[in-house]
């Protein structure tokens, strides 16, 4: 295995772990602390595994893949910066479901190789965007009763 694909796991993984302990920290920080229980238990158990898998990319037992290409990275690009989008403005400006809704369907349109010139494959994107949006609900606001901002649609 070359460097370059063991530095691109170490690095990866290590920006994952570190996002990992900041959500966290910040969820076991936040109040009310009932609210918060469900991001606690889900935040843990993602820190744990994305701080196993940094050592075992700092140790090089990654064995898993050979790195990115720049091909890649030209294709994994547009999401990344529409989920860094979402996380650092639109979440919190726009509310949660909202946000995830137009987030949903703005990655479901890149990534959807259905042709975009036709109406039927928009009609498709938007039942399964509104599939999506009925499922987050029920998910989190009905089924976990997690605490979700005040901002819940606007």
């Amino acid at each position: 295995m070359t460097d370059l694909p063991r530095n691109q796991h170490i690095l990866a993984s290590g920006i994952v772990a570190a996002v990992g302990v900041w959500v966290a920290y910040v969820s076991y920080t936040a109040e009310p602390a009932a609210a918060f229980l469900f991001p606690r238990i889900i935040s843990t158990v993602f820190v744990l595994l994305a701080l196993w898998t940094f050592g075992k990319a700092l140790l090089g037992r990654t064995t898993v893949g050979n790195g990115l290409t720049a091909e890649a990275m030209k294709n994994i690009a547009p999401g990344l910066i529409v989920a860094l989008i979402f996380v650092f403005w639109a979440a919190e400006a726009l509310g949660f479901y909202t946000a995830s809704t137009i987030t949903f369907f703005i990655l479901l349109s890149l990534y959807d190789p259905a042709p975009h010139g036709k109406v039927k494959t928009w009609v498709k994107r938007l039942i399964i965007t509104a599939g999506y949006l009925a499922v987050m609900y029920g998910l989190f606001g009905m089924l976990l009763n997690v605490f979700t901002p005040r901002e819940i649609f606007f």
